[in-house]
């Protein structure tokens, strides 16, 4: 018997390994052994819920075209005793599977209201102290057979380290089309918890065995013991499939449907809430500690200059100007330039280097400990888009130091051909360090940030120059699909310069070339809140790691990203893809709440890192931010205190809180307000331009020495919002992100 069956399911002779589950799930589709519990409808997909050898599968399939096995429940011993249950809300089926391990409860949800999406929760109660030592991937491509052999295709993104889990790949043979398979991490926490265990690449596997591979324990002689408490029901999956029936088959069109399909899988998800932050308050306090404190500057050559942390490195040029454009924002916010903007822009000469004819990275007198002359590229380039963005609000110090600097960035470019090492040394060009650790790229985003800056010298000149330049810089980078990125707000300012390009071209190739810098800077997302570890004490919810490869969310890319991003909104028009502008506008919107936690101030001190730090140390009580927050849970703060990223106070203030004339109140938004009008005394109508199904935070802030008044808030349609918290200080509101708005209060 047993030949008979290996007779009718041989594999060809010609596959790379696989797995014995790949093997035996053949077996079992092809040899007709699994018993069929239930089926239901998906558009044209087919969803057959079956029972086989040792686990409950989901075969989703499109007539003729392939498909997916699905896992959603797995028990060594193969003895599953499974019953229907009645539905909860929303849910066209829900199972119970008994075996000696447990309780298994599958629900399943579906929505074809845009694109076709499926979701499987698996809740599991154990029937004793239960150990996992391995629990094997829970999703096999199938081809038109039901053969996992016999389906050949690609996967173009899976999780990277502790970001979102998620594995986007399509059919080449047969056109079943592409997946996102996106798992909700939120809802696993309390396994993780138990289990000491952490979702590290968790997401992922190789052609035809693909998914989510359950965190366990590491084996070896002694392995941990950890186990899920007898008698508890805890959550081991929340799978959403989102489905489309054409798999693109160029870079601009998989970014785009990534970034669709991204879209209608956040939609499932239960949204952390967001809280009200007073950026306002803390920007006073940075620019007192930043004037005040010892630790936050030095004065060399009669100038005041910013550390980068606090008695960490040397003053230099990135750390200026970005402190330098953060302070005159909040000056322009506040509506009077503050002195310590004349103080730093005073001391910004002694970077030229009239030799070379562009910005050093360090001042000339910087310690031997230093190697002068090495510049990370995107070094060289970010400082003068800080400079082009004062000088196009009229600041001739930047608008002369950038137009006597820019033309060796060019020259750079040109050496390097638009493909940027990480390292050279900046007298001749020198390649210092090639490679990121991955050993294929360097720099891959620069390209975005230098053509942004190519840009702004466009907008400040006119000169076709820069334009042609924005231009080839974007169009070097075509190729690079879901490696594109190096550093989180490197990528979003190339997004930035794609739609800017577009807006000056009209070529859409660069509307569709912006979405393939957007599907890599999303793909490096948490799209989750973790609370492993001392996560369980901030926020991490759609926070992008700050490299590639990196453990950390870092400060710097969270709000030069978030400034990045309202460039790209504000050039977008009403051809945006909907689910970039929801997924912008939310990253924006958490950004604000999250980044709140990167403020010794706001963490319990017993969580941070112990000295030394990779940078300098830790004062708590200055209002500086940790560079590093951890989604895997490690001590925050490992990295060191950046003063360079204490701008983002100032960022978040200036963009969040809105000063209406001779009202008593600021009015605070967490997503960009595309306009306010006033139309009266005592009247304001607002515009928001978020994501349709989305929500924002608005609220009034009573101003000092003042009294807040009657207020009234409605929508476009007439309807009244009415305030969720109301206090002395403040009326809290929850309102569309998307539409009109008209404000109204008493005298």
């Amino acid at each position: 018997m047993s030949s008979t069956v290996l007779d009718i399911v041989k594999p060809p002779e010609d596959i790379p390994g696989v797995s014995a589950y790949v093997l035996g799930l053949r077996e079992e589709l092809m040899g007709g052994a699994m018993k069929r519990l239930d089926r239901f409808g998906l558009g044209d997909l087919s969803v057959d819920i079956c029972q086989g050898a040792d686990s409950v599968w989901l075969i989703i399939r499109r007539p003729d075209k392939g498909g997916l096995a699905l896992r959603a429940a797995y028990t060594p011993d193969g003895g599953f005793k499974v019953r229907k249950l009645a539905p909860e809300q929303h849910e066209v089926l829900r199972l119970e599977a008994e075996s000696v391990v447990g309780r298994h409860v599958i629900a399943l949800r579906t929505s074809e209201a845009d694109l076709h999406r499926l979701q499987m929760q698996v809740r599991l109660t154990p029937r004793a102290p239960l150990l996992i030592p391995f629990h094997p991937r829970d999703c096999y491509v199938l081809g038109a057979d039901d053969d996992p052999l016999g389906a050949h295709g690609t996967v173009e993104a899976a999780q990277r380290g502790v970001n979102s889990a998620l594995i986007y790949f399509r059919f080449e043979e047969p056109a079943f089309g592409s997946t996102l398979y996106f798992q909700n991490l939120t809802a696993l926490n309390d396994y993780f918890r138990a289990t000491d265990t952490v979702p590290d690449a968790a997401m992922g596997g190789e052609w035809p065995e693909l998914g989510y591979l359950l965190p366990t324990p590491p084996q070896s002689g002694t392995p941990p013991t950890h186990p899920l408490p007898a008698g508890q029901e805890v959550m081991i999956s929340d799978a959403i499939l989102v489905f489309r029936d054409h798999a693109g088959d160029n870079e601009l069109e998989m970014a785009r449907q990534f970034l669709q399909m991204l879209g209608i899988a956040y939609k499932a998800l239960p949204l952390p809430r967001t809280d009200y932050r007073d950026w306002v308050g803390l920007s006073e306090r940075t620019l007192r500690d930043l004037a005040e404190a010892p630790q936050a500057s030095r004065r060399q050559y009669g100038h005041r200059y910013i550390m980068p942390y606090p008695d960490g490195e040397y003053p230099d040029v990135m750390v200026q100007m970005s402190v330098l454009a953060a302070v005159h924002d909040y000056g322009r916010w506040l509506g009077a330039p503050l002195p310590l903007e004349d103080e730093l822009r005073a001391g910004l000469a002694r970077f030229y280097d009239p030799d070379l004819q562009t910005l050093r990275r360090y001042l000339p007198n910087v310690g031997k400990d230093k190697d002068a002359d090495a510049v990370d590229s995107w070094y060289l380039y970010h400082p003068m888009l800080n400079m082009a963005r004062l000088a196009l609000q009229g600041d001739e110090v930047c608008r002369e130091l950038l137009l006597k600097s820019v033309g060796f960035g060019i020259r750079a470019a040109h050496h390097f051909d638009y493909v940027w090492p990480v390292m050279y040394d900046i007298r001749d060009f020198t390649v210092k360090t090639k490679a990121r650790n991955d050993d294929r790229f360097g720099q891959t985003d620069v390209g975005g940030i230098y053509a942004y800056l190519m840009l702004q010298c466009h907008e400040l000149t006119d000169d076709p120059t820069y334009l042609a330049e924005a231009r080839a810089a974007i169009d070097a980078a075509v190729g690079m699909r879901f490696d594109l990125e190096y550093q989180a707000n490197l990528t979003a300012w190339g997004a930035a310069a794609c739609m800017r390009l577009w807006r000056i071209t009209n070529d859409d190739r660069y509307l569709s070339q912006s979405y393939v810098y957007l599907a890599s800077f999303f793909h490096n997302c948490e799209i989750w809140e973790s609370e492993i570890g001392h996560a369980v004490h901030y926020r991490t919810f759609l926070g992008a790691t700050c490299l590639h490869d990196s453990p950390y969310m870092a400060i710097y890319e969270c709000f030069d990203s978030f400034t990045a991003f309202e460039a790209y909104l504000a050039d977008s028009g009403p051809d945006l893809e909907p689910a970039v502008r929801m997924l912008i506008g939310e990253y924006c919107r958490y950004a604000l709440d999250r980044a709140w936690f990167y403020y010794p101030e706001a963490l319990p001190k017993e969580i941070l890192a112990d000295p030394p730090h990779q940078s300098g140390v830790i004062n708590p009580d200055l209002a500086f931010p940790l560079e590093d927050l951890y989604g895997d849970g490690q001590s925050p703060g490992q990295v060191g205190q950046e003063i360079y990223g204490s701008g983002a106070a100032l960022v978040f203030a200036a963009r969040s809180h809105h000063r209406i004339d001779e009202a008593p109140f600021r009015l605070f938004c967490n997503l960009f307000i595309r306009s306010i009008e006033r139309t009266g005394d005592r009247a304001l109508t607002l515009s928001l331009d978020g994501g349709e199904t989305c929500q924002a935070d608005l609220s009034l802030v009573r101003l000092k020495r003042r009294k807040l008044p009657q207020a009234t808030l409605t929508t476009a349609g007439g309807d009244i919002v009415r305030a969720h918290t109301t206090s002395d200080d403040r009326l809290d509101f929850h309102v569309p992100a998307n539409g009109r708005l008209i404000l109204t209060w008493s005298a």
